[in-house]
Parts: structure tokens; C-alpha cells; sequence
């Protein structure tokens, strides 16, 4: 009876959100596919994504949406691998001294930029100086530095195809960081029309309606099988389906449970990892979040299986730190049950802290995203049991980005948070006191201790052992509610093959190809 009055719950809460969600521009559909499966245009793919582009300079980009279908049009000097690994990119090799301070490039010759123009080691060194923040050109407003690069002690462009890195403390995660993408450097308009050297050139934009590639022919590697990728914007969660089933749309990533059942014939459901922290994120900065009891409070109040089971069907790996199962070599399994359920365990907590009869907060999320205000539904519903009556609050995507992300102006989340990086460092680093992405104004001095010394060290283990050690007090000091790393449903229409999964949260366009009978 229970799990059944919280799945009625659910569905009012997704048509509440279906009415207040903003809803993408109205397309005109391609030809429909044959009966066989076929697609109308073999060299065509048109893919449905949630949210608009938040920028289109790579090195200006904050949300993971933009980077996934964006990382196809860029490149950096290494990139990674389904595996895990990390690959030549613009880089062909490398080499990295024996005390990790110096790392050097040699270059792929003749690579092309989008607009012609042939990259060369100081396209490499403007971009790496632009996301250091050393670059004070007009250009360069609004960059979103990286703040593994504070740590250049110098860089050297001795030829065209040689790049020579310098480093004032050691690192052994140091070239993770350089699948940052490298654009040109004598060219400025990459907020209107970016260039890059991927397997896929940028076209045009229409804002809240599509964006389109199309394949670069004249690309380093072998050339894409796709010749035009038309990325469609469907922000309303009810237009999925009927643009999936329509023929407008051949690939959409991050389908809800109850979307992938209502499929039909003509797709089939591809499944892995989203790689990204589903947390209730709480501004530790906010009463009454500012008090470790409290959050612990909640922690114990939320079952998190509970969710998964209500809102995913039961798909979804549980968590409980920042980090998520694929970084298994950081991944610590004792933390996922460091706050068992215990509803009157929550409530001595509450009352110890001095609100006996709970209180009220509020739950900001995108509109756009219905797995997370799924999961926000069932927290809330949790919560009542413990006097606390959170008011979920759906708002459209860039509010969200500017008010509850960059503006911090905000009590509690769901949202996943994801890697710049393959490190560990990419997952962590955002919660010391100084980064500009500690979005939940996180301080606390162990842990910026502990993040301090892990960059010191050059052990391996040694170091796995820090970064362990810092989500370990992440959990103790409850500083979110650790949810899930998501379980990645993809809509794929019969015939389309090639998808790949990674342990960052992209979508590589680069393998897709149509099968023809």
C-alpha cells in the first residue's frame, strides 16, 4: 500500500513538472524510418538531448550536458578511452620524468583545425595558458579555469611539434587534465562559431531548438560514418517519447525507467552508467545545513534503495561519497551504508540539534531532468517522517545553473554532479573551501588538508589513499545526501549501432553508424 501511495505520488509530481517545465521548440520531423528499420537517410542522425548548450567555447563550459555532445567537436592532447584509458589525441606521445614535474609532447603533424588552419604546438600552448588563467586577452572573459593548472611552472613550445610542461609540485594524475580541449590560438570567435579539430565540425545553433554537426572530413583519424548530426532539443520529458516514436528523433541518452518501457517496436535499450554523483546536495552554508547534525539527520532519514526502487525500477548503483563505482580504484563500497535507515535515530538528531518538530526546506531542481525530480519526490515523501516538510521547487535549466550552481543561492538539490577529469581529483577538488565550484560552500580544514596532500604525492597508493581518505570525510560530515551513480538508459532506433560507454559523462558520435540490410 505504501509503495503504491508513493507511486501515485510520482506520477502527480511528474505531471506537475511536465506543466512547469519549460518545453524545446517545435521541429518538423524527418522522413520516417522504413518498416524494416531502416533509417530514410543513412548519412543522417538526429539525437534528442535535454538541455540547450550552455556556451559553445570549450573552455567556458559548465554544465556536463554541453560537454557531452560537445566533446566531438573538440580535442585535447590526450583523450580517453571506453576503457578507461587514456589515448594519443593531438599529443601522438609522451614522456614524464622520473620526479613527475616534467611532462613532454610530441605533436601530430598536420592536423587541421575546423577552419583549415593547421594546429602547431602554440594553438596547444594558448589554450593551455587560457585555462590556467594566464592569458588576459579580451577573449578570455568567463573562462572556467582548471585549477589543476595553477600548478605550471612553466610551458615551452621549443618547435611546431613539441610542448614541454612544467610543474611546481609533482603529479602522476597531471595528464587527465590535458584532455582539455585546444582550440586556435589567433582565433576569437569561438563563443558564435567554435572551432576545433574532432571528427565533427560545428554548424549552426538555433537556441532552445537544435544544434548540428557534421562530419570533418578532413579529420586526423579515419573519418566519421555519420555525415550530419542534428541534435534536437527536447526539454519537455512528455515530447520524448512522441518525438522518439515520430521519427524525429533516433538516440536519446538518460531515459527515465517508465520511458524505456513505453519504447515500442523499432528501438531497443541500450544500458550503462551515467558516471555522475546523484546526491541531495545540501549548502552547508544554509540553516539549518550549516549543522553537522542535522545533515546527518537526513542521511539516516533517506533510504536510498528505497529510491532506487521506486523511482528506477531498481536500476542505479548506490553510493555515499563523491565518487562512483567505474573510478573503482578510488571507490570505497564501505561508505554506501555509512548511514543506515533509522527514522528515530534521524529524529534524536534533529532534536539534539534543537528541532524537535523538524522544519521545513526546500528542493531546487532542473525541470528538465526528470530522474532527479523523480528522486526528489521520494526523498520528500521520506522526509515527512522525520517532521521535515520539503517543498520541492522545479525550475527551467539555466536558472538552475545560475541561482543554485553559480549563484549558490539555494538550500538543498538533486543533482548529478560529474568528472571533468578521469581522476579523482576532478570529483573531489570542487569541495575544498577555495574552489570556485564548491557549490555548497563545503569548509572544512581536514579536507583541505588531506586534498593538499594527495597533490604532494607521487606514490600511487599512497596517494589513492588521501583521495580515499577525503570522501571518507565527505560521509562522516554528511556533507550531502549520497543517492546513486545512475543507471544510463539509451534509446536506440533498430539499425543504429556503435554506441560506446565511457567512465566520463560523453557521448561519442564518432562510432555511430547506420547497418543496411
Amino acid at each position: 500500500m505504501k509503495k503504491l501511495l508513493l507511486a501515485l505520488v510520482l506520477s502527480a509530481a511528474m505531471l506537475c513538472a511536465l506543466l512547469t517545465g519549460c518545453g524545446g521548440g517545435e521541429t518538423p520531423a524527418p522522413d520516417a524510418p522504413s518498416d524494416d528499420g531502416a533509417p530514410a537517410h543513412p548519412d543522417e542522425l538526429f539525437v534528442g538531448i535535454a538541455q540547450d548548450l550552455d556556451s559553445l567555447d570549450p573552455h567556458k563550459m559548465v554544465a556536463a550536458g554541453t560537454k557531452e555532445i560537445m566533446f566531438n567537436v573538440f580535442e585535447g592532447l590526450v583523450k580517453p578511452a571506453p576503457s578507461g584509458d587514456l589515448i594519443p589525441a593531438l599529443a601522438e606521445s609522451w614522456t614524464v620524468s622520473d620526479d613527475a614535474r616534467t611532462y613532454a609532447f610530441a605533436l601530430r603533424p598536420n592536423v587541421k583545425f575546423h577552419n583549415g588552419a593547421i594546429f602547431t604546438s602554440a594553438d596547444a600552448l594558448y589554450s593551455i595558458r587560457r585555462l590556467a588563467g594566464l592569458d588576459d586577452a579580451e577573449n578570455s572573459a568567463d573562462v572556467v579555469a582548471v585549477d589543476a593548472f595553477s600548478n605550471l611552472a612553466a610551458i615551452d613550445a621549443p618547435d611546431e611539434t613539441t610542448l614541454v610542461l612544467r610543474l611546481r609540485e609533482p603529479s602522476n594524475e597531471f595528464l587527465s587534465y590535458l584532455t582539455a580541449a585546444v582550440i586556435p590560438a589567433d582565433y576569437a570567435e569561438q563563443d558564435t562559431a567554435p572551432v576545433g579539430t574532432g571528427p565533427f565540425r560545428f554548424v549552426s545553433r538555433t537556441a532552445q531548438e537544435s544544434v548540428v554537426l557534421e562530419r570533418f572530413d578532413d579529420y586526423w583519424g579515419a573519418p566519421a560514418a555519420i555525415k550530419t548530426v542534428t541534435c534536437r532539443i527536447i526539454e519537455n520529458a512528455d515530447s520524448i517519447l512522441m518525438s522518439l516514436q515520430s521519427g524525429a528523433v533516433d538516440l536519446f541518452a538518460h531515459l527515465t525507467i517508465t520511458q524505456a518501457q513505453q519504447l515500442g517496436d523499432g528501438f531497443r535499450v541500450e544500458q550503462g552508467a551515467m558516471n555522475l554523483v546523484q546526491a541531495l546536495y545540501l549548502n552547508n552554508a544554509v540553516e539549518p545545513f550549516n549543522d553537522i547534525r542535522v545533515r546527518q539527520a537526513l542521511c539516516h532519514a533517506v533510504d536510498k534503495q528505497a529510491i532506487l526502487d521506486l523511482a528506477f525500477d531498481g536500476y542505479g548503483f548506490p553510493i555515499g561519497s563523491s565518487m562512483y563505482p567505474a573510478f573503482s580504484k578510488y571507490f570505497d563500497e564501505t561508505l554506501t551504508d555509512f548511514y543506515p535507515h533509522d527514522v528515530e535515530k534521524a529524529k534524536q538528531l534533529l532534536a539534539d540539534a534543537g528541532y524537535p518538530d523538524g522544519f521545513s526546506m526546500s528542493i531546487t531542481v532542473p525541470s528538465n531532468y526528470q530522474p532527479h525530480l523523480d528522486a526528489a519526490q521520494v526523498i520528500a515523501e521520506q522526509l515527512k517522517e522525520i517532521g521535515v516538510q520539503a517543498n520541492i521547487l522545479p525550475v527551467e535549466w539555466e536558472t538552475w545553473l545560475n541561482e543554485a550552481y553559480l549563484g549558490r543561492n539555494f538550500e538543498s538539490t538533486v543533482i548529478g554532479v560529474d568528472a571533468s577529469a578521469m581522476t579523482a581529483r576532478a570529483l573531489l577538488e570542487r569541495f575544498t573551501s577555495t574552489a570556485s565550484n564548491n557549490f555548497i560552500n563545503y569548509n572544512n580544514e581536514e579536507y583541505d588538508n588531506l586534498f593538499a596532500e594527495a597533490q604532494s604525492l607521487t606514490d600511487d597508493a599512497a596517494q589513492t589513499a588521501a583521495y580515499r581518505a577525503m570522501e571518507r570525510n565527505l560521509t562522516e560530515n554528511a556533507a550531502n545526501v549520497y543517492i546513486q551513480d545512475m543507471a544510463d538508459l539509451l534509446a536506440v532506433r533498430n539499425g543504429l549501432e556503435g554506441i560506446q560507454f565511457y567512465p566520463i559523462y560523453v557521448l561519442d558520435l564518432y562510432g555511430l553508424r547506420w547497418e543496411t540490410a
